[in-house]
C-alpha cells in the first residue's frame, strides 16, 4: 500500500535529475563556447601574423632586389605588393629617414615601416600586421596586431 508522501518523492527525484542534467548542459555549453572563442583568436592572430609577414617581405624584396629604399630610389619602377602598387609615405634624403606605406594583402592590412641610417644595423623594417582591412582597424573591437621586424 502506498501513502500520499510516496508520490510527492516522485516528483522531486525527476526536478532534481532534470535540474542536474539541465546544470550539466550549461556548464558543456559554456565550455564549448569559450574554445570557440579561442579558435576564433588563434586563426585571427595568425591572419595578423601573415598580413605582418607579407608586409616585411615585400619591404625587403624591393629594398634587396631593387634597391628602392636607398637615397637614390630607381625611377620609372612603380613598386607593387601582391599586385598593388604601393603608395608610400616620407622620402629617402640624408640619412637617417623613414618611409612609411600600408597594403592589404588578401584583404588584412599590414602597414610598413623601412628607416635607413649610418649606423648597424643600417636598415629596420618593422611591419604590423592586422586581422582586419585597414579601414576597420580603429572600428573593429577584435582587430588583433602582430608585427614583424628585420633588420640588416
Amino acid at each position: 500500500m502506498h501513502t500520499s508522501h510516496e508520490k510527492g518523492f516522485t516528483i522531486l527525484l525527476a526536478a532534481l535529475v532534470a535540474s542536474l542534467v539541465l546544470t550539466l548542459g550549461i556548464a558543456i555549453f559554456s565550455v564549448a563556447q569559450k574554445q570557440v572563442i579561442l579558435s576564433s583568436l588563434g586563426r585571427s592572430s595568425q591572419y595578423a601574423f601573415y598580413a605582418a609577414d607579407t608586409g616585411a617581405e615585400c619591404g625587403l624584396y624591393w629594398d634587396v632586389r631593387f634597391d628602392y629604399f636607398s637615397s637614390t630610389s630607381p625611377s620609372g619602377i612603380t613598386p607593387a605588393c601582391d599586385g598593388v602598387p604601393l603608395v608610400f609615405t616620407g622620402a629617402p634624403g640624408a640619412l637617417p629617414y623613414t618611409i612609411v606605406y600600408e597594403f592589404e594583402p588578401n584583404g588584412y592590412c599590414s602597414q610598413v615601416t623601412v628607416t635607413k641610417s649610418a649606423t648597424n644595423p643600417k636598415t629596420v623594417i618593422h611591419a604590423d600586421g592586422f586581422s582586419t582591412p585597414c579601414s576597420d582597424i580603429s572600428l573593429s573591437g577584435r582587430a588583433l596586431q602582430r608585427s614583424v621586424e628585420l633588420s640588416y
